[in-house]
């Protein structure tokens, strides 16, 4: 008599604890998410079917939903309303994530202060220090308020407890990977843990109509650490940017559901706390009554906020068979085509067997391609060792062929180099309306572009023409 099959129901299945992907045999990656070692295996649930039930609220027609609810309230820092599209919407759940040491929890304890009040109570949790040791940075940056309330809990049970007794308008849990439910196995900061944690504290911040502030871990590659699934459950998620060594802070959207990812919020970190930036570009340029040769602006878009920002670069006589190319807050790979279109097409040969060094001022990273002739011209003014004119800055992508193409936000750009007092502007042709008073210089190609280096300069510039000859 042949052996009786297993059941659909007594047959194991295996399921991806990242995405939910589910299957009938293991895996060591799963397909649906592309990661390793998530498969896992779990009884097969036995098929269902759910009746219909009563329903909590009627459905109304969309032009009947009162969208007062979903008003934003401020924080009390700007640059961070700036961020969230106005400020923090009654029920949002909003994920901050950063480096250790970024600023992450500084940030977070001035905004709770500041947006306590009579009527909106916040509630501060902290899992990672003890209640004294958040005193004392409250006593630093003066963010000490009497509707400000503030626990150190570790114990999902226990924060949902505060909450039913203070009752707050606004919750800030740092953060979400040291809180864990004694209902769920696992340590703290484990997939199953964060997605328990975070699936409660969103049920009670729409109950309540209630802000959350979750402060979030990242991993060395600078991702979100958790499962991805926490990213889709909240409605906002913000990434806290900067070098350690430096003082500028940039906070950027990545997800929004209130508001649009275009916006960036500026800070600077002290000895006093942090401090929002609504004019940053003073960071990133070194004031000079002489120019310098080596040294020329650009004017970058971070989001939809233009920022003049300063690129140096230095050349010296190289000692060893292979020069150096050493860069600061530019991508290396950038500057090397930079070096390739000068040799290239602006025909100068000195920059191949020298050591180059290349940087920005102010701890600002330069991204986007609208800084290459900006890099071109102060590797190109290094190597003359001419400096480029007063008050001029430079807009454009260049490509390989040595044309200069154009960007997006060129009227932006210049309003803004206006602005600050600049008055002379190398961009790409058709740049559209000129700032009045202030004189634009369009440049097809490098060759048109490297005209704004005196003569004595170009002429002293070693060559590749003169060299053959």
């Amino acid at each position: 008599m042949a052996a009786r099959t297993k059941s659909a129901k007594d047959r194991p299945s295996y399921r991806c604890t990242e995405c939910g992907w589910t299957t009938a045999k293991w895996l060591g990656r799963c397909p649906e998410c592309q990661a390793w070692g998530t498969v896992e295996e779990y009884g097969a649930p036995a098929v269902r079917t759910t009746a219909a039930g009563r329903v909590s609220t009627a459905a109304l027609p969309i032009g009947q939903v009162d969208a007062r609810t979903a008003t934003a309230r401020s924080t009390g820092v700007d640059e961070l309303d700036r961020v969230l599209g106005g400020g923090l919407v009654p029920g949002a759940v909003v994920l901050v994530a950063g480096e250790p040491g970024v600023g992450k929890s500084t940030l977070l304890l001035d905004v709770a202060a500041k947006s306590a009040s009579d009527e909106h109570r916040t509630l501060y949790v902290t899992g990672e220090e003890s209640t004294s040791q958040v005193r004392l940075r409250a006593d630093r940056i003066k963010a000490i308020d009497d509707h400000l309330y503030l626990a150190a809990e570790t114990d999902l049970s226990a924060v949902l407890g505060h909450l039913d007794a203070v009752k707050p308008s606004l919750l800030i849990l740092d953060s979400v990977q040291t809180v864990a439910s004694p209902e769920i196995e696992g340590a703290p900061g484990g997939m199953a843990q964060v997605r328990e944690v975070a699936g409660a504290l969103i049920r009670a911040s729409k109950e309540r109509a209630m802000s959350t502030l979750l402060v979030g871990h990242v991993t060395k590659d600078g991702a979100i650490a958790g499962p991805r699934l926490l990213e889709h459950l909240v409605d906002v998620v913000l990434s806290f940017e900067g070098d350690r060594h430096a003082r500028l802070r940039l906070v950027r959207g990545i997800k929004n559901r209130y508001g649009t990812t275009d916006e960036v919020g500026c800070f600077e970190l002290h000895d006093e706390g942090i401090t929002g930036l609504a004019d940053p570009s003073g960071l990133f340029l070194t004031r000079r009554d002489e120019p310098v040769p080596g040294t020329c602006l650009t004017v970058t878009l971070e989001g939809r906020r233009p920022l003049v920002a300063e690129v140096q670069a230095l050349t010296v006589d190289s000692q060893i068979p292979s020069p150096r190319r050493t860069t600061s807050g530019l991508e290396t790979s950038r500057v090397s085509m930079m070096l390739a279109v000068l040799e290239q097409r602006g025909r100068i040969s000195a920059l191949g067997k020298r050591d180059i060094y290349s940087a920005t001022v102010g701890g600002v990273k330069l991204t986007e391609p609208a800084a290459d002739l900006a890099i071109a011209l102060a590797l190109a003014s290094a190597a003359s060792d001419t400096p480029l004119p007063k008050n001029l800055v430079a807009i454009g992508e260049v490509g390989l062929a040595g044309e200069v193409r154009q960007v997006t936000g060129v009227q932006r750009r210049l309003a803004e180099a206006h602005r600050l007092g600049f008055t002379q502007a190398l961009v790409p042709t058709d740049p559209g309306k000129i700032p009045a008073g202030m004189k634009v210089t369009e440049v097809a190609d490098m060759g048109d572009a490297l005209r704004v280096l005196p003569r004595r300069g170009r002429a002293d510039a070693p060559r590749e023409d003169n060299a053959r000859r």
